[in-house]
């Protein structure tokens, strides 16, 4: 016997599955623009034309008679030091698998895999488009960082935006409470952004190098939600989270 569904229970699955499939359609449209967003930047970057302002923004940080000596305070050097570190692929690392390890304790196994996907698929892209573009490393200022592998897009920037925006995006759907939720995805970005920067400061990459890594990782990121979104029955993070407490 097929039992009828109320009109208002069905009026608010209907509304349900409008949300999702608008959010699915906002997250596609903005793939696409940060794809073509990141491809514009890369031809400029490619043909020279940021090299100018690159060139300027990296010496306005640096003392104007001595381009070996950072601006600002002396404490300023080591706390960016100790802030792009955060954004290296030995803390990713450990930040992934620690996370990825309480998701596991906690029954969260497909949670778990689908962070570690991430993780992985864009380390591999980020290496790949690295050599794609083969940058050299800005010559203009002194590093105040030893670094090893070519400039665009900056590899800090691009994970730390994959990792810390995709751990951010998996805490709002795994908690309760909307200044929680906001609390989590602010302190993504927030330590988005303090690489990034931190990367310019120390004169191991050009801002568009910065910008670039944010976009492809914000992108990456955007197209792993997509997929986690179009698969979500099937991979079960929605049913993995805990039950709404009574307040």
């Amino acid at each position: 016997m097929v039992v009828p569904v109320p009109p208002r229970a069905l009026w608010r699955r209907l509304r349900k599955f409008e949300r999702r499939e608008l959010l699915t359609l906002l997250a596609g449209l903005a793939i696409c623009l940060l794809l073509w967003g990141f491809l514009a930047l890369a031809s400029e970057v490619m043909e020279g034309d940021t090299t100018a302002l690159d060139g300027r923004i990296l010496l306005a940080l640096r003392s104007a008679d001595d381009p070996a000596r950072p601006i600002g305070p002396v404490w300023i050097e080591p706390a960016l030091l100790d802030l792009t570190a955060i954004g290296s692929t030995t803390v990713l690392g450990l930040v992934v698998f620690a996370v990825s390890g309480f998701l596991a304790l906690q029954q969260r196994y497909r949670t778990a895999l689908f962070i570690l996907l991430t993780a992985v698929s864009g380390e591999a892209a980020n290496w790949i488009i690295k050599g794609l573009f083969a940058r050299p490393r800005p010559t203009i200022v002194p590093h105040l960082q030893a670094v090893v592998s070519s400039s665009f897009p900056s590899g800090h920037a691009m994970e730390s935006a994959l990792i810390y925006l995709t751990l951010g995006a998996m805490l709002m759907r795994t908690t309760n409470g909307r200044v929680t939720k906001i609390y989590c995805m602010s302190l993504a970005v927030l330590l988005t952004l303090l690489v990034g920067i931190s990367r310019v400061y120390l004169g191991v990459h050009y801002p568009t190098d910065v910008v670039g890594g944010w976009m492809f990782g914000f992108l990456w990121a955007s197209v792993w939600w997509v997929i986690e979104r179009r698969f979500e029955q099937s991979t079960g993070v929605s049913d993995e989270k805990p039950p709404r407490t009574e307040s």
